[in-house]
């Protein structure tokens, strides 16, 4: 079972839930649950629940890493509980056409609910998580076999298991049926010995599948490790793409959500400019020079987070505790709100809102001397958000850069419009500060 079908399972679950519980509160509310209250309140409810799958969705309840075990989960948990309150509340209060305002109901709604969720997850990643697990076997080099080994025993609450193998050899119909594998990793598919391929060949009915260890890797970590970029992967996921529906949707897309976000978000603008200019009266926007789609250089804008003349001595990278960010642009720059003048850029089409992060000259200069293929994420437009950003933090070295390089690599590969909504949303959470790791 891929985590795709994981992740489903889950959601399909909170649906269900949703929907019980709601039954359950008229039961314990009216003393029915076949009644009338219970019919007047199921098609109201079933908008906000919309809202309430996307808000555990922004939150990362979906996200299979996140036991409901650990301290993270149940800080996230609660968050989101207060987080479906408030989105029922403005809906029934906000929306003119719902017919009920229910306040007792909600709240009871949102706690039974809140109970069951609990219980459906821990039920889930003991039981259901770990039902028709993937047995993976890795044949290939000891160090390349041992890194992915490693990455798969992260996932071994999802039911995954890999063992090592050294070599690929005519018993590998026999390791197949003593550890019943299911899939097989090599480092290429592409095997040159002719007898080696005649036992492959074999092996096929026994329905065991083979992968690559970038294919694994990608399955995984959601990235494109750097060893598996060449001449064929460039051609077949960047050279032979013809999406231009893709871009005329995406650009319209991008002007009309900017401009909506713009509009709602000036009050803010307004606070954050005056709380910027109060604190040692320098400017509240400033610009940088960004190297956009095919080397284009263009200017970014933003609210200035760090002290004047801060980089006269040159650009530099950004640090975890950077003596040269102001009070007020470390709190922006922990909720990302430095960032919002950028809607500027998307309005102007120097930017997209999803794309891989625009770098600075100087350092696009560097990396491209360090980092093999990144010329590669300057192919598309960049973007306000992407990939790398929802799932890494601020780049503050090359190695920093090479790992969210291999973010935007993934990007690049798979990108829609369904994956860009997801990344949108998951952006909504990086306005809010948090502790970088």
């Amino acid at each position: 079972m891929h985590l795709r079908e994981k992740k489903f399972i889950l959601l399909l679950g909170d649906i269900v839930l949703m929907y019980g519980t709601l039954a359950l509160t008229m039961w314990v509310r009216f003393g029915e649950i076949y009644a009338e209250p219970f019919s007047t309140h199921v098609l109201p409810f079933s908008f906000v629940y919309i809202l309430w799958l996307v808000g555990f969705y922004v939150l990362g309840l979906y996200d299979l890493s996140l036991m409901p075990s650990s301290q993270r989960f149940f800080g996230r948990f609660l968050g989101g509980l207060i987080l479906l309150f408030a989105l029922g509340s403005a809906y029934f209060y906000l929306v003119p056409t719902t017919a009920i305002t229910p306040k007792v109901n909600l709240l009871v709604h949102v706690a039974l609910f809140g109970g069951v969720a609990l219980l459906w997850r821990s039920l889930f990643f003991r039981k259901l998580a770990k039902l028709n697990p993937w047995r993976i076997g890795i044949f290939g080099s000891p160090r390349e076999a041992q890194d992915l080994h490693a990455l798969i025993r992260l996932h071994g609450h999802l039911g995954f298991e890999s063992m090592v193998f050294s070599d690929l050899d005519a018993s590998l119909s026999v390791k197949i049926q003593q550890h019943r594998l299911h899939v097989i990793a090599l480092p290429h598919l592409s095997v040159s010995d002719p007898g080696l391929m005649q036992v492959m060949y074999a092996t096929l009915p026994m329905g065991t599948s083979y992968m690559s260890f970038a294919q694994v890797y990608e399955r995984f970590s959601k990235k494109i490790p750097l060893s598996a970029v060449d001449q064929k992967w460039f051609l077949q996921n960047v050279a032979e793409r013809h999406d231009g529906l893709y871009q005329q949707v995406k650009r319209i897309g991008d002007f009309l959500i900017a401009l909506v976000i713009l509009v709602l978000t000036l009050p803010v603008w307004l606070l954050i400019a005056l709380a910027v200019k109060i604190e040692d009266r320098g400017p509240a926007f400033y610009s940088q020079r960004r190297v956009g789609k095919n080397g284009r250089l263009f200017s970014i804008y933003k609210f200035r987070s760090m002290r004047k003349n801060a980089e006269v001595h040159g650009a530099q990278w950004a640090q975890k505790r950077d003596s040269r960010v102001t009070r007020v642009g470390a709190f922006l720059r922990a909720s990302h709100l430095d960032e919002l003048p950028q809607l500027i850029n998307v309005l102007r089409g120097d930017i997209s809102l999803v794309g891989p992060r625009p770098e600075r000259p100087e350092f696009v200069a560097k990396l491209e001397k360090e980092i093999p293929h990144y010329h590669i994420r300057h192919l598309i437009k960049p973007g306000f958000t992407g990939w790398a950003q929802i799932n890494f933090r601020y780049a503050r070295s090359v190695m920093d850069s090479r790992e969210k390089f291999e973010y935007d690599l993934y990007y690049i590969k798979n990108r829609s419009l369904l994956l860009d909504v997801l990344i949108i949303l998951k952006t909504a959470r990086l306005f809010f500060p948090r502790s970088e790791v």
